[in-house]
């Protein structure tokens, strides 16, 4: 084969440092466009961007080139900075350390999109750390307890 092919789609999921509700719903829309230029600038495509207050979901398509961990720090530090001079008040924003992926099938994509799409209505009825766990569980990830949130702000 004189080519290389491929479709490389991961649902990623972080959080505001201490989870807490910086992405007010005023500006949301403004913060899921920015992520997506970050993607588009660095050759990804955002499928699906979504999420709450105090966390985001992505749909990302990424090249082979691009390692996941790469692509998130690109996603995050950019957009951290232009959070914090941009909109009054968030000056202290930060995202929290870490992140969970998850590779999708291209096939499900149109299910995955769905679920980033629909955060407001999931947050119902099941919160952030909720959500987070039962994705890692669902996605067979082992992890200790004691990591998945930071100690000092969990609840």
């Amino acid at each position: 084969m004189a080519n290389t092919y491929t479709s490389l789609h991961y649902h990623v999921v972080f959080s505001t440092k201490h989870r807490e509700p910086w992405l007010r719903k005023d500006i949301e829309e403004r913060v899921w466009a920015y992520l997506g230029g970050i993607a588009r600038e660095n050759e990804m495509k955002a499928v699906g961007i979504g999420g709450i207050e105090n966390h985001v979901h992505l749909l990302l398509g990424l090249p082979a080139a691009l390692a996941v961990s790469k692509a998130i720090q690109l996603i995050k530090g950019g957009s951290s900075i232009w959070i914090k001079e941009t909109f009054a008040g968030l000056s202290g924003f930060g995202w929290q350390d870490g992140y969970a992926a998850f590779t999708v099938s291209k096939s499900l994509a149109p299910e995955v999109i769905a679920y980033v799409r629909s955060q407001r209505e999931h947050h119902r009825v099941k919160t952030f750390e909720e959500e987070y766990r039962a994705l890692l569980v669902k996605h067979d990830i082992t992890f200790d307890e004691q990591y998945v949130f930071d100690r000092e702000f969990a609840g």
